[in-house]
């Protein structure tokens, strides 16, 4: 028996170790260590850059549009205002390209992890809104998913919900690939968390 305890025990620190250097920026406490991580769909980046590609394409025909259009007409532009409107939409190329960036390092900066204890969760709005919610597994009272609309369906993302005891807090994560599955694995951890502690107790008493 206390052979089998030193292994738990060893293997607990060697998932910590390891937990601590795949996830640096996590406080982590002894034996505490990352069972899941969860990030954001991939189909929200890819909907971002298509918008991008929308705008250079739209930009790209108004250019093409100015370049075959001469100083007579009701669209007549001549030589020296069209200089001035070429400046203004190549420099809106770099707008859309920032946008994107943005968009992407924003869409990207929303994540989860899901320790042997407890739930970290980063939410991220724009480049000056950052937080974190700290989640005590013992805590999560239910746990739920969501799907809306024919593209979540089709491309099998979702919203995860969690709510907790006490406060009864819901927290939400949005745009996860297959929220059921990551619902199952969430609810498992939990019951193994909240099943430890009951061990515990029992063994103190």
């Amino acid at each position: 028996m206390w052979y089998n305890k030193s292994v738990k025990d060893d293997l607990k620190k060697m998932r910590h170790e390891r937990s601590k250097l795949d996830y640096p920026g996590l406080k982590l406490e002894q034996n505490e260590y990352v069972e899941l991580a969860i990030r954001r769909t991939k189909f929200g980046v890819w909907l971002i850059w298509a918008l991008v590609a929308t705008g250079f394409a739209t930009v790209t025909c108004v250019i093409v549009l100015l370049a075959t259009t001469g100083g007579v007409g009701p669209l007549g532009i001549n030589e020296a205002a069209k200089h001035y409107l070429y400046i203004l939409l190549f420099g809106l190329y770099a707008v859309i390209l920032l946008a994107g960036a943005i968009g992407s390092y924003v869409y990207n900066g929303n994540y989860m992890y899901i320790t042997n204890r407890r739930i970290f969760q980063t939410s991220m709005t724009h480049l000056l809104s950052r937080s974190t919610n700290v989640i005590d597994l013992l805590s999560v009272e239910d746990v739920s998913f969501a799907q809306n609309g024919v593209l979540a369906h089709l491309f099998r993302y979702g919203t995860i919900r969690m709510s907790t005891i006490g406060d009864e807090t819901t927290y939400t994560f949005k745009y996860i690939d297959k929220p059921n599955d990551e619902m199952d694995t969430i609810t498992h951890l939990v019951h193994k968390a909240k099943e430890r502690t009951k061990r515990a107790s029992g063994n103190n008493n």
